[in-house]
């Protein structure tokens, strides 16, 4: 049994300091950062959100803190290996992320998410070493990939190479502001968007989304959208022309 009342830890920039305050600490940028990344998952509505990153990043902090405890104990130091356990949190962190892989109708979606949530785990390993400034260098990262680089895509598509597009979407509840959310971080042009009832059950919404883009923006669109947890189905197509009561309802 650990004597945890005269165990100290190293934590980065704190130096040697009592257990009790270095886990704490540990615990708020466990909270923070898990947090942090998790926020942008329930923005967009993924299967993996907020409390599910941060309950992530915890368990990840908690597992090797309590490894790296075990290591300094000098009833166990022989026979602990922190190596073990970072290898152990990746392989449990696998069945997470192909749960929230999704693959039917020859495509495959989720994988950024399966991504986040392996990601944040490592965020929670380097924090449980004793490293949580490094994580937070990380977890900025993370947010500036999630958040940022769809100008990078942008300036590489080509103007020419855009072509409207007809959107359909059968969801669970309305999701247009989400939609609107998705089609403002790829800066697709919007003709239309009209979310309706649907005809026979009363818990889906239909959503048509006419956009003028690039086809690889396009499917990043239907990605992020099918991967959004209210939204069933997605389909699109390219299309030669708008039609003229769009065009008309656009311009005015």
């Amino acid at each position: 049994m650990i004597n945890f009342v005269d165990t100290k830890m190293e934590l980065e920039f704190f130096g040697e300091i009592s257990i009790y305050f270095g886990i704490g600490i540990q615990i708020i940028f466990a909270l923070i950062l898990g947090g942090i990344v998790g926020y942008d998952r329930e923005v967009k509505m993924k299967a993996a959100g907020f409390k599910t990153n941060i309950m992530i990043c915890i368990g990840a902090t908690l597992y090797t803190t309590i490894s790296m405890l075990n290591l300094d104990s000098h009833n166990y130091s022989s026979m602990i290996d922190p190596n073990r356990v970072s290898a152990q949190i990746v392989s449990g962190i696998g069945f997470l992320g192909a749960g929230a892989i999704i693959q039917g109708r020859g495509s495959v979606t989720g994988l950024t998410t399966a991504a986040t949530i392996w990601v944040v785990a490592a965020i929670g390993y380097t924090i449980g070493v004793g490293y949580p400034f490094v994580a937070t260098l990380f977890s900025v990262t993370v947010l500036i990939i999630l958040r940022l680089l769809h100008p990078i895509n942008r300036f590489i598509e080509k103007e020419k190479d855009y072509k409207n597009f007809h959107i359909e979407m059968i969801s669970y509840g309305s999701v247009k502001q989400t939609v609107e959310h998705i089609l403002e971080m790829e800066e697709v042009e919007t003709l239309s968007i009209v979310e309706e009832d649907h005809t026979s059950d009363p818990t889906l919404s239909i959503l048509n989304l006419y956009v003028r883009g690039h086809y690889r923006a396009i499917e990043r669109i239907s990605s992020e959208m099918t991967d959004a947890i209210k939204i069933k189905k997605v389909n699109y197509r390219e299309i030669l022309t708008i039609p003229s009561s769009i065009l008309v309802k656009h311009s005015i």
